[in-house]
């Protein structure tokens, strides 16, 4: 049973009553991420994430770690190109004192410059790790080239320049402009009522203010191509892709059933192609993100030197055949039940139901159930996936990232 309500000022509860489990999890979102940023201060986001977790007025940043352990809960947190997250999971009967603890992190943390200054040499590590995983950086680069010099292409870590930037004061304006109530969700999931955890929230949000400064740039134009980057590794990490479908998009579920057939098992077209017909890769598959205004379409594989050309042209071939090849029916209900599966056996946790309603309500989506959403997956057709294949993949359409051994005719 999903329940939601608005405070006076603007922040969204909702919650789902899950009475068979004995856990509530429960998190605060916040409608921000690195597509919001100022380039000058690209990473900003994710800093302000780890921050939070570095002392409040009341507690410090180890009496944080052991008062989540003294309940036996888990608490972390993530950021993306276009939310940030905090969250916690615990036995029901703790939920007070998981509200209290996220709400004082969220209102009360104190952003001591020495801590800043600490977590600035976390990040720079973090990305300099980042720097050393290829298979990793290669959807950085593909995006940043699919969408060019647009914020949702930029690196939620940041640049080591725009870190360094980053002070006590930037941290309160960014937070000032950001973190609003009309901005954030409360979401919760568990062995909890909506009445119960209502007047909580509101003690501790009631005095939040403000309103959100979420401009979002228009997109740039698609341009394709092909951009190799010259870097000593042993394998070439190839994405091949283009510009999906937004969040609210009805084509969404299409997509998701191409993107299974394409590349999204171990039965999938490419997975037995590349790997199990022709032993090219260890790894390849597909991947498609959906953002408020656009998605990203993606396709990766790692594999030699010398079979780098070999493996682009059959991914593109591919690609291809999907837009002029109606699925047949055996292809296709594979891959909604594939869908299916993954969908309900995560929903058996409460931190999943709870993320489900929480990207819901935090983009306006209409709350639906999880029956609701498998029968949006039952109802695509062949002919629509031939549909959105033909939008999709059109010649002019396909954007190419690599990183390998390309020596000094490639970008470095």
């Amino acid at each position: 049973m999903y329940q939601s309500e608005t405070l006076s000022n603007g922040l969204r509860i909702v919650c789902e009553t899950i009475p068979q489990v004995h856990s509530v999890s429960m998190g605060i979102w916040v409608g921000t991420g690195s597509r919001y940023e100022d380039f000058y201060y690209n990473g900003i986001s994710h800093f302000v994430e780890h921050m939070l977790f570095k002392g409040t007025k009341r507690r410090s940043a180890k009496q944080i770690a052991e008062a989540i352990d003294a309940v036996g809960g888990q608490l972390n947190a993530f950021t993306t190109k276009e939310y940030t997250c905090y969250y916690a999971k615990m036995l029901s009967h703790h939920f007070r004192f998981g509200i209290d603890l996220l709400s004082d992190m969220l209102l009360n943390s104190v952003f001591d410059p020495a801590e800043i200054d600490k977590e600035k040499a976390v990040v720079l590590e973090e990305i300099n790790s980042y720097e050393d995983t290829p298979d990793e950086l290669i959807h950085d680069l593909f995006v940043s080239r699919l969408l060019k010099n647009h914020p949702l292409g930029w690196n939620i870590l940041g640049t080591k320049e725009s870190i360094a930037r980053i002070d006590r004061r930037v941290i309160q304006d960014f937070m000032r402009h950001h973190y609003t109530p009309d901005n954030i969700v409360f979401a919760v999931a568990g062995n909890i009522q909506i009445s119960q955890i209502i007047p909580e929230i509101e003690q501790h949000f009631s005095g939040l203010t403000g309103k959100a400064d979420n401009r979002i740039p228009e997109l740039p134009p698609l341009e394709p191509g092909c951009f190799e980057k010259n870097k000593d590794t042993e394998q070439v990490h190839i994405c091949i892709g283009t510009r999906g479908v937004a969040r609210n998009n009805p084509q969404k579920y299409a997509v998701f059933v191409l993107d299974s057939i394409l590349g999204g098992s171990v039965s999938s077209r490419l997975f037995q192609k590349l790997r199990e017909e022709r032993g090219l890769v260890y790894v390849t598959g597909s991947s498609h993100s959906s953002y408020r205004d656009t998605g990203i379409f993606s396709v990766y594989a790692g594999t030699s030197m010398k079979n780098y050309e070999r493996v682009s042209s059959l991914i593109c071939e591919e690609m291809k055949k999907l837009r002029v090849e109606p699925v047949n029916e055996l292809e296709l209900t594979r891959a909604k039940e594939q869908i299916k599966g993954n969908l309900l056996l995560g929903l058996e946790s409460t931190s999943n139901r709870m993320s489900r309603l929480a990207k819901m309500e935090l983009f306006n989506d209409k709350l639906i159930t999880p029956e609701e959403t498998v029968a949006k997956i039952d109802a695509v057709t062949s002919e629509a996936v031939l549909e959105v294949a033909q939008e999709l993949f059109q010649d002019d359409h396909f954007v190419t990232s690599a990183i390998g051994p390309f020596g000094n005719g490639a970008e470095n």
